[in-house]
């Protein structure tokens, strides 16, 4: 794991880096907001550990500006401002989880696991192939970056190939999965939708995304 720890008192700021290091961990220590906004921008990080109370600003400002500018790893707030107004505000802001000092090592390494456990969960919920982003979470479907309205049934489809990327999928497999029965394989309806579904997914990439396999079904390119 790569930590920013982010951290004015000295003392504290190379015992943590020390501590992580020893538990195979990569830990890079800074001291003022302007540092961690340019540790942040220069390395991809997995997890930031962050003190309040900094030379030149407070942390929550620091929070609340990275995640209007789109960072969303988590954010560890590690303070001695432990009051349940101080945690309810870091919280509030944009930090995923708040450790009062004094702390023990053992605490903070419990703490940075699971928020790391939380946050696989949420990256697998997202989807991406070829310039195509599906949110499982959010219901939504982005082509570079382009919002595309997709209806239920289309989205489902898409799902299906998203997860099955690059795999041949049998027409018999794909409506086992969005319809409860093989009707509509016989009939000709999972060829209008996934008709529908080319056309909007191709007309905003401005490429062949499915291939039509004779006989047997449907692949993603």
């Amino acid at each position: 794991m790569k930590v920013l720890i982010v951290e004015d008192e000295a003392r504290l700021g190379i015992f943590l880096r020390q501590a992580l290091s020893e538990h195979a961990h990569t830990a890079n220590w800074v001291q003022t907001c302007a540092e961690a906004a340019n540790a942040l921008v220069e390395t991809k990080y997995d997890l930031v550990v962050l003190d309040l109370n900094l030379p030149d600003g407070d942390g929550l400002d620091l929070v609340r500006e990275w995640r209007a500018s789109g960072f969303t790893e988590p954010v560890l707030i590690l303070s001695a401002r432990d009051s349940l107004e101080d945690r309810i505000k870091g919280l509030d802001v944009g930090a995923d989880d708040y450790l009062p000092k004094p702390f023990s090592v053992e605490e903070l390494l419990a703490k940075m696991r699971a928020l790391l456990r939380r946050q696989s969960v949420v990256k697998q919920s997202l989807l991406e192939r070829n310039g195509i982003r599906l949110d499982l979470l959010g219901h939504t479907v982005h082509v570079n970056d382009g919002a595309i309205d997709l209806t239920g049934r289309e989205y489902a489809l898409l799902e299906i190939f998203m997860q099955n990327g690059g795999r041949v999928l049998t027409r018999t497999l794909i409506s086992e999965k969005i319809w409860s029965s093989h009707y509509d394989v016989d009939t000709n309806l999972l060829d209008v939708y996934m008709s529908r579904l080319r056309a909007k997914m191709e007309g905003a990439l401005g490429r062949p995304v499915f291939k039509t396999v004779r006989g047997i079904g449907y692949q993603m390119l």
